[in-house]
């Protein structure tokens, strides 16, 4: 039997330096890791996109980069990704691509190529009040024909799954629950040095709580400024995201509570920085309204944290039993619930601990070679 190729879709992995970018280079490289030798994982990208971000996969064994030819236009570029694509797909004799992040080529199944799609959230559908009406309209279109033309979809919640079948109108025998991997630098410990250089850099207080993801709407921050008010004064709040518009709202609404000078919002931060962050932080706070995962819950958690995160989507999934969670909606909750976090506090340690123990599931080898399972039933 000749090589068995596996192409993907590489376009976060080389652009994306957070979220779906995280995903698909942590899943990569922990796929390398244990295929077999005369298995090649090909990255098909639009372009090679930032060296750093590259390089995090590039020297990986049975890995190898892959680009358009003859498309100089950017233009021309992305419309490769959408169907010209499955031409390059079937001269390098690709037997199965896997689309990382909710998308797949038109036309890959009449080529006969085997197909595996990630499916990472239906927010746009779930909740359309964060999105222009455009863009749902687009990301909604292609999401039906992803299913078309998907032979098996990865969820990575139970909570997505059960989205995908209510809002895709598809069996959930076509449909596998794997769940997410973070990078295992955050299982490793922070040098004292680099943990004061952190604190020196961004101006941190001693006692902070820590909030990861982009700073919009959706993600509820102002939950957290309102339960600020209700904390111990020298707790401030340190939130890490791209910014948005939004975060000029928490900005004012600090103020307006008296506790802008409490309110930390810090973006551009580097890898490093943000596993000293989790690891000088004294709880770990979520209220996203929604979420397909939630990624940072997992961070946290390596890093020693003790969480506090919303109800009403699939954190529960992603942080286990003896994390804390609250209304959306209760500012009140919240501050309760944060205080039972702080430390000193009563049961504590136990729950960081059984925390620890619970996101065990989540190592990158295990979820690995769950996919790698989907992969040998299609081929």
């Amino acid at each position: 039997m000749g090589k068995r190729i596996i192409g993907f879709d590489a376009k976060r992995i080389v652009r994306n330096g957070t979220g779906l970018g995280n995903y698909c280079r942590t899943l990569v490289n922990d796929l390398a890791a244990i295929v077999p030798d005369d298995w090649q994982l090909r990255l098909y990208a639009p372009d090679a996109g930032r060296d750093d971000l590259r390089r995090q996969v590039e020297g990986a064994q049975h890995v190898q980069m892959v680009y358009p030819e003859g498309r100089r236009l950017k233009i021309q570029r992305s419309l490769w990704r959408i169907g010209p694509i499955t031409n390059d797909l079937k001269r390098d004799g690709v037997g199965l691509y896997h689309g990382l992040t909710g998308e797949l080529p038109m036309g890959i199944r009449q080529k006969g190529i085997r197909t595996v799609v990630t499916i990472h959230d239906l927010i746009f559908m779930r909740h359309p009040e964060y999105y222009h009406w455009l863009d749902t309209k687009i990301y909604t279109w292609k999401f039906h024909r992803t299913l078309r033309e998907a032979d098996r979809i990865i969820a990575i919640s139970e909570r997505t799954k059960q989205d995908i079948i209510e809002l895709g109108g598809i069996s959930g025998d076509r449909i596998d629950v794997v769940y997410q991997s973070c990078s295992p630098r955050f299982t490793t410990d922070v040098p004292p040095t680099l943990a004061a250089e952190v604190r020196a850099h961004y101006g941190l207080p001693q006692r902070f709580i820590l909030s990861v993801g982009s700073i919009e709407e959706r993600k509820n921050l102002l939950l957290a400024v309102s339960a600020l008010c209700q904390l111990p004064t020298d707790i401030h709040l340190v939130a890490v995201g791209k910014p948005t518009k939004y975060a000029e709202k928490v900005t004012m609404e600090a103020r307006r509570l008296g506790v802008g000078d409490r309110v930390h919002l810090l973006h551009g931060v580097p890898d490093t920085h943000l596993q000293a962050l989790y690891h000088e932080a004294e709880v770990f706070v979520y209220p996203s309204r929604y979420e397909g995962f939630g990624i940072p819950i997992i961070e946290a958690i390596y890093c020693g944290l003790p969480v506090v995160a919303a109800t009403g989507s699939c954190l529960e999934e992603a942080g286990g039993p003896d994390c804390l969670y609250v209304s959306p909606d209760d500012a009140e909750e919240l501050a309760a619930a944060i205080t039972r976090q702080l430390h000193g506090a009563e049961g504590r340690e136990q729950r960081i601990r059984q925390s620890r123990d619970y996101v065990r599931r989540f190592e990158g080898r295990d979820v690995a070679a769950q996919v790698l399972d989907i992969y040998r039933q299609l081929l």
